[in-house]
């Protein structure tokens, strides 16, 4: 009878070897961290800060060399998580003073071309900052670089993995000579199609699923103006809202924004000609054209496709003392919050705690993380997942305006007990599951509210009609 992936763990499976170590949990240990992105990055550079050895291989080339590829998102979100683990390595001024691009509110584009704003937090004005992917990557490889006890391996993919033995097998990309690897902790970091992960779901009671929405995702560009300048108000995430899709704009740090068409499959499909393009953004997003140029939206539109939209979730997230999965090869979600890279940051910083809290002990620290990270991860993928809902539709209704002035008047007036959700998930280190308990008692609290008032104004017309 096969043994499940937790009494495989069992210290009477264990070797002498293994046992001799935790009985000296602070070991400095030999971590193989698979994936050289930004989690695995940063969370090289945590290990490394712990006087742990840490290998890093990334199947790519070193990004510092090459163009980021068309399709993969060149900006991102960083907010108060994100923050907080570039802090921890001493990296956060660097990205925040020298690169960020606070963005203060959503700038909301109607279907005529005009325009609102709605802050992010009109209370303490607090801000999210655009920052480019391959930039922040850069400085993380960078800084590593000035630590004895991290080496980098490009080009090297995984093809097998061993957890009994904390071994691992990779092809050199350029070679195609394979080199086998041993660590005493291998951490999967390597992305939502992780090759880590397909490994652990060979093991028993390893639960995962995987959605795909039936909406694709499109990047186009705005270039800077002929002055060189923005051509729209920096400082603000553009939206332009229609109902079953959006389009969004995030500034870059050369004065040009990052385009991204969020739509479903059969409307990408259905624009199959010059013609239909420009008639499709006249009809919805007429003030975009000026901006992109009509030959530079023509070109862009056509010279790719449309990349799909994945959310994973699976636990456990270890396998016994070998093995963890971090970032989006734990939880994958979709873009709509944007908390994948902060959600992947407070990882490894959740992580780095657990190592202080168990003093190096590997059982103890992988244990707590599964055991306590998951319901985390699976509330910020369904939080994305709804607010691509409120992002293209609900935010242009009225009854979600009333909720957001009703939510920042009691954040004002309370803002000990009342935190609204966005700021809750963006502005905070609140656990994301916290954070959704939160709202549920709001609504309940406004629900009983309104109840009552609508109570009292009935018992009034009923007077009023009996005098």
């Amino acid at each position: 009878m096969q043994k499940s992936t937790f009494e495989n763990c069992n210290p009477k499976n264990l070797t002498d070897e293994v046992l001799k170590y935790n009985g000296n949990a602070n070991k400095k240990l030999n971590i193989a961290v698979v994936g050289g992105g930004l989690v695995g990055s940063l969370e090289a550079l945590y290990l490394a800060k712990r006087g742990h050895q840490v290998k890093l291989y990334e199947y790519r080339e070193d990004i510092r060399n090459t163009p980021l590829a068309r399709g993969r998102s060149i900006n991102l979100a960083l907010s108060i998580r994100g923050r907080r683990a570039l802090k921890d390595v001493g990296l956060e001024d660097q990205m925040i003073n020298q690169h960020g691009i606070p963005m203060r509110a959503r700038m909301i584009h109607r279907p005529d071309s005009s325009t609102y704003a709605m802050p992010y937090d009109a209370r303490t004005n607090q801000c999210i900052y655009s920052v480019g992917r391959n930039y922040l990557n850069s400085i993380l490889l960078k800084e590593s670089e000035n630590l004895d006890n991290v080496e980098r391996y490009f080009n090297h993919k995984l093809i097998k993995s061993n957890f009994k033995d904390g071994s691992l097998t990779f092809m050199k990309m350029d070679t195609k000579e394979t080199i086998q690897v041993n660590a005493d902790l291998i951490i999967g970091a390597d992305g939502a199609f992780s090759t880590v992960r397909k490994e652990m779901m060979k093991q028993p009671l390893f639960n995962f699923s995987q959605q795909y929405i039936e909406h694709g995702y499109l990047e186009l560009c705005i270039p800077a103006g002929k002055d060189g300048g923005f051509q729209m108000p920096p400082n603000y995430l553009h939206i332009w809202p229609r109902g079953n899709f959006m389009m969004i704009a995030l500034p870059n740090q050369d004065c040009s924004w990052t385009v991204t068409l969020f739509m479903p499959f059969k409307n990408f499909k259905n624009i199959d000609s010059e013609r239909k393009l420009m008639d499709f953004f006249t009809n919805y997003f007429q003030d975009a054209i000026p901006l992109i140029g009509e030959k530079k939206l023509i070109e862009d539109f056509f010279s790719g496709s449309p990349s799909a939209l994945v959310a994973i979730k699976c636990r456990p997230y270890h396998v016994c003392d070998k093995a963890l999965l971090i970032g989006d090869a734990a939880h994958a979600v979709v873009p709509f919050y944007g908390q994948g890279m902060n959600a992947g940051f407070e990882d490894c910083t959740e992580l780095d705690k657990l190592f202080q809290k168990y003093n190096d002990d590997v059982t103890s620290v992988l244990e707590e993380f599964t055991n306590t990270r998951w319901r985390d991860a699976f509330a910020i993928s369904d939080l994305a997942m709804y607010n691509y809902i409120e992002m293209r539709d609900l935010v242009t209704r009225p009854s979600y305006r009333l909720r957001k002035t009703v939510d920042d008047f009691l954040y004002w007036l309370l803002p000990d007990l009342w935190v609204p959700l966005y700021n809750s998930v963006t502005f905070s280190t609140m656990p994301y599951d916290q954070c959704v308990k939160n709202r549920q008692w709001q609504n309940k609290v406004l629900a009983i509210v309104v109840l009552f008032f609508g109570l009292m104004l009935f018992v009034t017309i009923y007077k009023n009609m009996l005098l």
